[in-house]
């Protein structure tokens, strides 16, 4: 195979999972599963957030558009592994343009989510440190700013990656050792000089994931200090409440999607980055909805009348 810009290239294959021949329906039904109960949990967040007036407060706006980002990031990568599932190995073919496309909406939605914790997180450390002033910052208007800001950084981004991954060459295998098209994989697949590629992805990379996650840990570091002052051991804990699901996201997603990029080429592990890659792109959005909503209140009770106006007609 040549030069992709001459078009020789017209398709790949995706082989990862293929070693696992004999256990191809059981994945099957279980990412299946996966896809359902994460495309249900994050539809009734979102149905949840604009059906009780009591939602509608910057956090769960925030919490909605994340479970919509989580929708786009499962339906951009599970229908294909799920296809390939019950393919032959020779069948699991994606096609150039389909692979380009894929990688682009993915590294979006990946890029989005990245942004809307961090966002989550300036949200809390403003409802924590500064609870009187919380309405005038965290105004609607405001926070519509931070959603588009979001959006429009992970696209300029994704822009970025999605060129120089066009200009790669291909000549020995088509061969994509991953259940989807992602840069890292087709670096590696590569046979152009990748210098260059893995340098953008490890500087501009860095900047993508490190600075929201340092704006997510200056965040919570002032938490923790006006946590600590307050005297009354309930009030801490009411708190902290509010902010330990987020925490708890925050620290799953960042590690793995840390441990993918940020790390020598050399170390590449295709076991390891397989696991992490199904941790942050399909078992994290299927585990949004119910870190964020297992000790809140809030959407309980929210819920509980949305289900009953439906029972009741």
């Amino acid at each position: 195979m040549e030069n992709v810009n001459s078009s020789i290239v017209t398709e790949f294959l995706l082989t990862t999972f293929a070693d696992l021949h004999e256990y191809q329906l059981g994945l099957f039904v279980v990412f299946l599963l996966i896809l359902l109960i994460t495309i249900t949990g994050n539809l009734t967040i979102i149905l949840l957030t604009f059906s009780d007036s009591r939602l509608q407060t910057p956090m769960y706006i925030f919490l909605a558009n994340l479970s919509l980002t989580d929708i786009c990031l499962s339906l951009v990568t599970v229908p294909q592994m799920l296809k390939n599932f019950l393919l032959e190995l020779d069948k699991r073919v994606i096609l150039f343009g389909s692979c380009m496309a894929q990688m682009y909406f993915f590294l979006i939605f990946v890029n989005v989510e990245d942004f809307l914790l961090a966002v989550m997180a300036y949200d809390r450390y403003i409802a924590i440190c500064y609870p009187l002033h919380y309405v005038t910052l965290m105004n609607r208007r405001f926070c519509v700013k931070l959603i588009a800001l979001c959006w429009m950084l992970s696209t300029a981004n994704t822009i970025l990656h999605t060129t120089m991954t066009l200009r790669l060459s291909y000549c020995e295998s088509n061969q994509i050792n991953h259940y989807m098209c992602d840069v890292v994989p087709l670096i590696k697949l590569s046979c152009s000089d990748t210098t260059i590629n893995e340098l953008v992805i490890f500087i501009e990379g860095s900047i993508d994931i490190i600075c929201p996650f340092l704006l997510i840990l200056v965040s919570y570091v002032c938490i923790i200090f006006t946590i600590l002052k307050i005297r009354s051991a309930k009030g801490r804990r009411k708190v902290f409440s509010t902010c330990s699901s987020h925490l708890v996201m925050v620290t799953f997603y960042f590690g793995t999607i840390m441990f993918m990029y940020l790390r020598p080429s050399s170390s590449y592990s295709l076991t390891k980055d397989r696991i992490a890659s199904v941790m942050y792109t399909i078992l994290a959005p299927m585990l949004n909805p119910f870190i964020y909503t297992l000790r809140n209140e809030d959407v309980q009770q929210a819920a509980q009348k949305l289900f009953a106006r439906i029972k009741h007609g």
